[in-house]
Formats: C-alpha cells, sequence, structure tokens
C-alpha cells in the first residue's frame, strides 16, 4: 500500500491529506493503459490503409506541405520537425527510423517516400536526417487523393489544436502490398509484401462476386512477391496463411552456376532473400567454413555495385559438386531463410488476424467508403455551383436592372434584399452577384456561363447515378483500381515454387535444417511436362498429372501475362531458347521453377525471368522455346528483312550451351521462330500490313551456318512485324491480330487500334511475294506496330502483364481496326 503526504509549506498547522493507493491495482491499470496506447496508436497497422500511425502522419504532413513528387527536395529533418511539432510528439528518432523505411526500396514492395541521399542498406543504417532529403514518391498521390472531398473522418492531434486523418484513403492496398512488421503488447504483426498487379485483380474479382471464395481470389494472388526477389520453397505455410491469418514459408536467394575461371566454378547469387544482406551471409559463410561445417568453398566475394546489382560470388573447389556446395549454402546459411506471417492488424478498432479474403474485403470496403463520401461531397459543391451560376446568368440576363437596383440602395445589405425580392434569388445567389467583377458581364462571360451550366447539370446527373446506383459505385471503384495498377504495377520478381518441384538443387520436399537434417536426394522422375515462355519474358515448367497435354487456350483471360509459346518435353530433358540474335540457348527443364496444378490454366506469375537463366547480349530478346529432340519437326524461323529458314533439330551441336542456328545480315534480327512440319504454312505480317503465309514445304532445311532464303518482299522502308507458323492440325482455330499506330512508335506506349480477324479469310500466296492487306490504317496510323497469328483466342496484356481487352472478331480481312482500350506490349 503506498501512503503520500504533501510537504508543509509554512510552520502554520494544515490540514493533512494522505491518498491510499493499491499498488497492484495502480500497476495493473498503468500496464493495460500502457498496451492499450502501443496497440493502437504505435505498432499495429490498419487494415484499411496498412499504415501505422507514425507512417500516416508522415505522408499527411509531406502531402500537407506540397512536397509532391514532381517537388524538389528538402532535409528529412524538416519533415522530421513538422510531423513532431504538429503529429507525433514521441520523438525524432522514430520519426526518422519510420520515414526511411517508407523510402527503401528492399524493405517496401512499392516504396511511399522518395529519398535522395544515404539512406541505408540491408547492412548498414541510414545516414542522419541532416544529410539526407525526401519527398513523396508517385504512389504515394493515390495514398493521400481526396483528402480535401471529405472522404475520410479527421480527428484531433495531441493538443487538440490541429486534425490529421483518422485514415488514408488509400487507392492503392498498401497493407498487401508493402507488409507490415511490429511488436506491440501481447502481440505481433508479420505481413509479407505482394504485388500490387495480383492484388488488384484479386480486389476487382471480389468487387464482381462478393461470394468468391478463398481458392477464386488465391487464383490471382498465388503468394508473396518480396522486394529483394528470391524463391518462396513451399506453398503450403502460404496457403494456411491465407486461410487463418497464420503460417510460414522459406525464402531462397536466386543462384545460378556459373564458370569464374576458366577451370572453376562458382555460385552467382543475385538476389537474396527478404531483409537478408550480402555481408550477414558472407560472415555466416566465413564461420561456416572455419567451423568445418561448410565443405568446398574457396572464397567469397562481394561484387555489388549500381551498375550490375547484387552479385555475390562463391567459388567451388575442383572436384565438389556445384549443385551439392549450393544445397550445403541453404542449409548452413541465411541463403535459406524462413518468414513466420502473422496478419495482425486493426480492424474497426480492434485488433484481428486476417486472412487473405478478409483483407482484401476490409480494403475494398474502405475503397467504396472513400468514393461515395467523395462523390456526395462533389455532387454538394457542384449543386452549390450551379446555384450560383444560376443566379448570375438572371444577373447578366438582366444587367441593367440589376445595376440599377445597386446604385438606388442605400448600402450592401439593402441592395442585396433588393435583389432577392426584385430577381426572386437566394441569399448566396444575392452575394454572389454583389460581388461580381465588371469584366464578368461581357458577352463572352455568358456563353461561358451557359456552357459551364450544361457541364455541371451533367457532372451531376453523372454523380447522383452514381450515388443510386451500388453496381455503378462499384464499377468506378474497380475502375479506379485498374488505374492504379496499371500506373504502378511492376511485374512479379519473387519466384514461387511448391514444395513438389523446384530446382535443381531443392528437388525433395523443403529440406530440414540442423544436424539431423536428411540427405539430399537430387533425382527427379522422368516425368512429362512443359515449358512455357510468357509475353513479358517469364520462363516455367507446369507441373500435374496433365502436365503433358497442350496448356489450353481459353479460359486464360484471369491468368497473369500471355502465352507466348509453350512446347511439350520431359522434366530431365533439354529445350532450347531461340533469340533476336539468331542464337539458341540449350536450357534443363529441371532448372525451371514448377507451376502448381490448378483444374485452370496456369498463372505465369510464378515463372522466373529469362535472363535469369540465360545470358543474353544488350538488345538481344528471347523469341521462342523449342524442343531439341531428335525427332522434333524441323524450326523456322523469320527475320525482320523478311528472310526465312528451316533447321534440323538434329543439326544441334553434341557440345556447347550456345550455338548459332542462322546467320543474319548486318542489322537483321529474328523476330519470329516455331517448329513447322511439311504440311503447316509459315505467316508473315510486315509493317505496311501486308500479310503472307505460304506452305513450309517450299522452304528445305538447311544446316546452320545458313542465311536463309527469302520469305516475303517488303516495300521500300518496311519490315517484318511478326512470323509464326500455322499449325495444319488446328489451322482453322487461328486467329489473325493487327495493331495499328504511327511508325516509329514503341510497343506499349498507347494509341492506335487493334482489329482480330479469323485467319482463314486471308489467301495463301507463294514464297517471296508480297501478301495481301491485313489491315487498313485510320488517320493518324502508317504501320502495324505488332502483330501476331496464332491459336486462338489472342490474349494482349500491358508492360506489367495486366490484361488489355481485345475486340470481337473483324470479318473484313482488310478492315480498320476499333481503337486501343490500354496500352499494349505484348500479344500471345
Amino acid at each position: 500500500m503506498a501512503r503520500t503526504k504533501p510537504a508543509p509549506t509554512s510552520d502554520e498547522p494544515f490540514d493533512e491529506k494522505i491518498v491510499d493507493i493499491d499498488v497492484a491495482q495502480e500497476m495493473e491499470t498503468s500496464f493495460l493503459e500502457y498496451a492499450y496506447s502501443v496497440i493502437y496508436s504505435r505498432a499495429l497497422p490498419d487494415a484499411r490503409d496498412g499504415l501505422k500511425p507514425v507512417q500516416r502522419r508522415i505522408l499527411y504532413m509531406m502531402a500537407d506541405m506540397g512536397l509532391r513528387p514532381e517537388r524538389p527536395y528538402v532535409k528529412s529533418s524538416r519533415v522530421v520537425g513538422e510531423v513532431m511539432g504538429k503529429l507525433h510528439p514521441h520523438g525524432d528518432a522514430a520519426i526518422y527510423d519510420a520515414l526511411v523505411r517508407l523510402a527503401q526500396s528492399f524493405s517496401l514492395r512499392l516504396p511511399l517516400v522518395d529519398g535522395h541521399g544515404n539512406f541505408g542498406s540491408l547492412d548498414d543504417g541510414p545516414a542522419a536526417p541532416r544529410y539526407t532529403e525526401a519527398r513523396l514518391a508517385a504512389p504515394s498521390t493515390a495514398m493521400t487523393a481526396g483528402l480535401d472531398e471529405d472522404v475520410v473522418e479527421f480527428v484531433p492531434n495531441y493538443d487538440n489544436k490541429l486534425t490529421q486523418p483518422e485514415v488514408l484513403p488509400a487507392a492503392i492496398p498498401n497493407l498487401l502490398v508493402n507488409g507490415a512488421s511490429g511488436i506491440a503488447v501481447g502481440m505481433a504483426t508479420n505481413m509479407p509484401p505482394h504485388n500490387l498487379v495480383e492484388v488488384v485483380a484479386a480486389a476487382r474479382h471480389l468487387l464482381d462476386h462478393p461470394d468468391a471464395t478463398l481458392e477464386d481470389v488465391m487464383r490471382f494472388v498465388p503468394g508473396p512477391d518480396l522486394p529483394s526477389g528470391g524463391k518462396i520453397v513451399g506453398l503450403e505455410g502460404v496457403r494456411d496463411a491465407y486461410r487463418t491469418g497464420r503460417g510460414s514459408f522459406r525464402t531462397r536467394a536466386t543462384a545460378r552456376i556459373e564458370n569464374v575461371t576458366a577451370r572453376r566454378k562458382g555460385i552467382v547469387v543475385t538476389e537474396l532473400p527478404y531483409t537478408v544482406g550480402p555481408e550477414k551471409v558472407i560472415e555466416k559463410i566465413a564461420d561456416g567454413v572455419k567451423a568445418k561445417k561448410i565443405q568446398g568453398v574457396v572464397n567469397v566475394q562481394d561484387l555489388t555495385d549500381r551498375a550490375h546489382g547484387l552479385r555475390v560470388v562463391v567459388e567451388v573447389k575442383t572436384g565438389f559438386d556445384p549443385d551439392a556446395v549450393l544445397e550445403q549454402l541453404y542449409r548452413a546459411t541465411p541463403l535459406e531463410d524462413s518468414f513466420g506471417i502473422n496478419n495482425v492488424a486493426l480492424v474497426e478498432g480492434q485488433p484481428r488476424t486476417l486472412g487473405l479474403l478478409e483483407l482484401l474485403r476490409v480494403w475494398v470496403d474502405h475503397r467504396i467508403d472513400v468514393v461515395r463520401r467523395r462523390s456526395t461531397y462533389r455532387l454538394g459543391k457542384r449543386k452549390d455551383r450551379l446555384h450560383l451560376v444560376e443566379g448570375l446568368l438572371v444577373a447578366i440576363l438582366d444587367i441593367d436592372e440589376v445595376i440599377q437596383v445597386i446604385r438606388t440602395s442605400d448600402d450592401a445589405g439593402a441592395a442585396r434584399e433588393r435583389l432577392r425580392s426584385v430577381f426572386d434569388l437566394s441569399e448566396p445567389q444575392a452575394t454572389y452577384i454583389l460581388d461580381l467583377q465588371l469584366r464578368r458581364l461581357t458577352k463572352f462571360s455568358r456563353i461561358e456561363l451557359e456552357s459551364e451550366k450544361s457541364e455541371l447539370e451533367a457532372e451531376i446527373a453523372a454523380l447522383e447515378a452514381i450515388l443510386a446506383d451500388e453496381a455503378r459505385l462499384r464499377g468506378v471503384v474497380s475502375d479506379e483500381m485498374a488505374d492504379v495498377a496499371a500506373t504502378y504495377g511492376t511485374p512479379r520478381r519473387t519466384v514461387l515454387l511448391d514444395s513438389a518441384g523446384g530446382t535443381a538443387s531443392s528437388q525433395a520436399s523443403v529440406p530440414a535444417r540442423g544436424r539431423n537434417a536428411p540427405a539430399i536426394d537430387l533425382e527427379i522422375k522422368d516425368s512429362p511436362t512443359r515449358v512455357l515462355l510468357s509475353a513479358t519474358g517469364l520462363l516455367a515448367r507446369t507441373s500435374g498429372e496433365d502436365a503433358g497435354a497442350p496448356v489450353e487456350r481459353s479460359g486464360r483471360r484471369h491468368a497473369h501475362d500471355a502465352l507466348l509459346g509453350d512446347v511439350g518435353t520431359s522434366t530431365r530433358a533439354e529445350v532450347g531458347l531461340v533469340t533476336s540474335a539468331g542464337r539458341l540457348h540449350k536450357l534443363s527443364v529441371l532448372e525451371l521453377p514448377a507451376l502448381p496444378a490448378t483444374d485452370g490454366p496456369p498463372s505465369l506469375s510464378g515463372g522466373v525471368p529469362v535472363r535469369e537463366m540465360v545470358s543474353l547480349e544488350p538488345g538481344e530478346e528471347p523469341v521462342a522455346v523449342v524442343s531439341l529432340a531428335e525427332d522434333a519437326p524441323t524450326l523456322a524461323l523469320g527475320t525482320r528483312q523478311g528472310v526465312v529458314k528451316r533447321v534440323s533439330a538434329g543439326d544441334a551441336p553434341r557440345n556447347g550451351e550456345v550455338w548459332d542456328v542462322v546467320a543474319l545480315k548486318d542489322g537483321d534480327v529474328v523476330v519470329g521462330a516455331a517448329p513447322a512440319g511439311e504440311d503447316d504454312e509459315l505467316v508473315f505480317l510486315a509493317s505496311d500490313a501486308s500479310l503472307l503465309h505460304f506452305d513450309a514445304s517450299a522452304v528445305r532445311p538447311q544446316g546452320r551456318a545458313a542465311a536463309g532464303m527469302a520469305g516475303i518482299r517488303l516495300a521500300a522502308g518496311q519490315q517484318v512485324v511478326f512470323f509464326g507458323v500455322a499449325r495444319a492440325a488446328t489451322r482453322d482455330l487461328h486467329t489473325v491480330v493487327t495493331l495499328a499506330g504511327a511508325a516509329g512508335a514503341l510497343p506499349g506506349t498507347g494509341g492506335g487500334s487493334v482489329k482480330v480477324t479469323p485467319y482463314e479469310l486471308y489467301p495463301g500466296k507463294g514464297r517471296g511475294t508480297g501478301g495481301v492487306r491485313a489491315h487498313r490504317f485510320l488517320k493518324g496510323e502508317d504501320a502495324l506496330v505488332l502483330g501476331w497469328v496464332g491459336e486462338g483466342p489472342a490474349r494482349a496484356v500491358g508492360s506489367g502483364g495486366q490484361p488489355v481487352e481485345l475486340p470481337e472478331d473483324n470479318l473484313r480481312r482488310d478492315g480498320s481496326g476499333v481503337p486501343l482500350p490500354g496500352p499494349v506490349a505484348a500479344i500471345g
């Protein structure tokens, strides 16, 4: 029991006052208050905007200071001072630490602050705030847009002198995209980042189908997408977390075996697990070698630089299997790390553990509420403005009488009352007329007012329609989500590997770690599979019982990316990757990530970028994947200058990983390649919108050193934009897609028109001729910028892999296209 007694202030007697306090009760009360403060005001993010209070205050204050992406940087100390003085009185160190994390590209999948200066690394801290500068990153404009339109509630700051938003409008699903981590009292949160395009696609599906199940949304969000890339091995823990809010997964570095010297191989690490730095990995390897826990390592070098990115080279002793050494490193070093998912966030002021479906629903409901409140605010503003415009039009119509009424009035109050009575105006209208400037009395101003009135009436009708129709309101929310994904979305960085498949060095289930870890089984059954190449340059192989069958072309509407090509093979075989430089790279199928088996088409978002599998020269791009089996059909190639060639599969050299398949002239590149049988047809599309197809039998197979023969006759200044093969067995299902625009325009820059036409409408002609017209140009168009011929339905995607809707079939082969609904980067 504690007793308090005030000290006397004089010699005079005074009334003694003793307060008895129960220490146990006081400790309980104080601790609960502290725990409440940590949980709600410090450690846990809000599920709506995914921000902790300090992060939200930083973004709001930077927006209030006008630190937009196009404005100059300011000292980080200034931002910290403004936030601490006005909104967050918990110390400058905590504010600066939060500001730094918001700017680190290795911490957040979509950084919200644009930092200038040393903002730290995974192995070292940032510079002091007086040495760094900051401004808002572009995605933050979407996070704070509409704050001045009454879209969220504002609450008092710590001293009740200012207000701050209770939550940001958050047009970006920040909690899922950037993740969160924090330790509160009695609870903690740890959430991995995800891909913006995938999360938005899932949210839009949930908008259209409110009763969607977890399996439905997981078709769009197959797993986390970490800022550092790498690989996630074993997806069962991810699925558990998506169901219950708790789970774990293992992340692996991206590594490949290379020749580091003429006689020695090495392991080159280009991506590390999330939150793991290269210095930590090198230190663990050195400690393991000294303790003789790691065998076969000669040297470790960190060759990371700004030009080439992360590059850690581990030299392997001669006589040791590099794959076995790599598996040893996975077990003994942070090259393989675990991530525990604990999706705890605040929902309506209460901490809750949420699965993927609940996280999406909270954000979707928040965006619906934001758009509804914004529409209500805008409707009120436009009605008020329309009211004033109507009054102003009345005044301009009888301006002489208005002036007379004002001049004969004793004061402004009397003038206002007389205007209201004479012209039947409201008080705001009369006040607005009294404030009218004489230059607004021109004839042109009246035309402007009438035009403004019409625009306001149209906007009011549109806003009222949105507020009156829930389906239309959801449509607006969905469209805004699509715009955000198209603006800020990027391709997936992290490769997803199911526990049943993976790279050659991890063929068993996720291996155990530690002293009692079982022996590594590197053997995989040689089963049928298909190797897939996406339009955005991702490679993968299928898994499941139907892996040997051709990939289903229908229903790819909701799959990530478009399928550029696929080839049937087996898991222990090798396939060839044909590039625009006329080279063929040999690929081991085992080294490609296996996509999880699904009831529908596979999602290519789990693929690996081509440049991680093969070394390409500057400007060299992947064109096709082909079989290297001896009984495979001949390989047909077409070049930009109209050359065609067929190469026998048996002509591949026995040794070597890369060889030339065609001798190209200066400035020429391969634009297409595919296997072609004698009954198939070869198809060219030229930039002048001419299409030519002829029998493959008209081109005799040649050796690797040959330069090919004339395929299509091109007009002066024209070039081939597409070459492909129309297979005889499915020729009646083939489709022609042509995309017209301005000459010199790059794919994905927008504009132009697109047309989809059945292949059967185009008559064949002989090899070396000019073909027939396939697209009539509209005004402003003078060339085909993209084309595709293949088994439909066709699929167009933007630069981030997001789908772009194509029109219905046009039965006029030489007709014009329809305007593009969005920028198209590739068709497949």
